[in-house]
């Protein structure tokens, strides 16, 4: 990895937001086929609130192919990204991939529910966010009613009539 690429990860590391976006913007005039330094541009401008300008940078690294931990990072960072700005199709759709390219990344189902709620679609982000809440908790609290959460997640709306 790039000495120069290194520091400016650090520098964000360590809070110092604003010198790490200097580096990688530096960083991706020199390097602008490099998907990681691509990638990790689009993280410190995202850490800055600066979200209009990581998309292309995003995008920019997942089409040079980036893989692996920043690809499934970049499905995310991307997605949320649209999503803070408004653009919940494209949210969705970018979460889309990357849950089928990363169906393990319970992150990029969690963003995916918010998306979904901005969407109006709410029944779909409650049955997708009870799905993974069941899937990652330890707390036996939750545990005990794990069959009747499972059961009604995809059933919120349906009223249960006594006889």
């Amino acid at each position: 990895m790039n000495s120069k690429l290194l520091k400016a990860i650090k520098l964000r590391e360590n809070g110092f937001y604003e010198q790490c976006y200097q580096e990688m913007t530096e960083l991706a005039k020199n390097f602008p086929d490099d998907p990681e330094i691509l990638y990790q541009c689009a993280w410190s401008c995202d850490s800055l609130g600066k979200e209009a300008e990581a998309i292309p940078y995003y995008e920019s690294a997942i089409k040079l192919g980036l893989s692996g931990k920043e690809l499934e990072g970049a499905y995310l960072g991307l997605g949320s990204t649209f999503r803070t700005l408004g653009n919940y199709v494209q949210s969705k759709a970018v979460l889309e991939v990357g849950m089928n390219l990363f169906p393990q990344n319970q992150a990029l189902k969690v963003f995916y529910t918010m998306t979904l709620y901005n969407l109006n679609e709410h029944d779909k982000a409650m049955e997708t966010l009870l799905s993974c809440l069941m899937e990652n908790t330890a707390n036996e609290d939750i545990l005990a009613y794990k069959n009747a959460i499972q059961f009604y997640a995809n059933k919120l709306d349906q009223i249960w009539v006594g006889e």
